[in-house]
């Protein structure tokens, strides 16, 4: 395939990806208001824990920032709802020239990724009211805390988003295993500096300063890599034994073949 394929392959790919987003996107537009109701709900709360609606609210600061904040909302819900669609697309331009072998497990792929991707939006949507209310706590008695309503909703989304993302670590891993990128015995050889890497990760994508909601995000990330490691052994042992017997002479020997 010549490079112009590739760059048309690529744009057939964000194309077919954006309709389907914006398709979701008309969902999120018609069900705006009972979405954008439960996403502020955490301020609310804190605000009848405090005792008085007056000091923790949200605020449009500008005529255009209820428009633009339910167009943000809306490609936020297709983006989600959209998930199998671009998630296909991104890992069928990964992996061209696909065979017969690998298209099933595109589709394994797909299967695996958008329940994972949707467990850590859910995850992460349990833990928006924990992570607001420990921000909002540094307020100090009798003071106001109005918050921004583009800023509060980009918080709150790329908090869900981060969550959606990170837990599709073991898929990515298990697939570059399936082709054969990466194997079980050097993703365990490396986990030290995987737990590290994703307790950073876990650090810059988490928005509070306490421990807990970092380590809410990296526990299941450890665990899901190391259910990846233990799959990917499975599917390497299951190679070794596809492969004809005369592969495993020494070089110094003659094959049988």
């Amino acid at each position: 395939m010549s490079l112009a394929d590739h760059f048309r392959e690529l744009r057939n790919r964000v194309v077919v990806a954006g309709l389907a987003i914006l398709a979701g996107a008309v969902v999120g537009w018609i069900y705006y208001d009972p979405i954008i109701n439960r996403l502020i709900q955490p301020l609310k709360d804190v605000a009848a824990q405090r005792g008085d609606t007056g000091l923790v609210n949200i605020n449009f600061g500008t005529m255009t920032d209820a428009f633009a904040i339910k167009l943000t909302v809306a490609l936020f819900v297709g983006l989600i709802l959209a998930s199998p669609v671009w998630l296909m697309q991104i890992w069928g331009f990964v992996v061209p020239g696909l065979t017969k072998k690998e298209k099933r497990v595109t589709r394994l792929f797909v299967v695996a990724a958008v329940p994972l991707f949707v467990a850590g939006c859910a995850a992460a949507f349990l833990m928006v009211p924990k992570a607001v209310a420990v921000l909002l706590d540094f307020t100090p008695v009798g003071a106001f805390n109005i918050q921004d309503a583009s800023l509060y909703l980009s918080f709150v989304l790329k908090f869900i988003i981060a969550f959606g993302c990170a837990f599709l670590l073991p898929v990515f891993l298990v697939c570059f295993n399936i082709i054969g990128l990466l194997s079980g015995r050097a993703m365990l050889k490396a986990w030290r500096p995987a737990v590290m890497v994703i307790f950073l990760f876990a650090a810059i994508m988490t928005p509070t300063p306490d421990a807990f909601t970092m380590l809410f995000m990296a526990s299941p990330m450890i665990l899901l890599y190391f259910a990846s490691v233990g799959i990917a052994f499975l599917f390497d042992r299951r190679k070794r034994e596809s492969l004809p017997g005369w592969l495993d002479v020494p070089d110094d020997q003659a094959s049988a073949l």
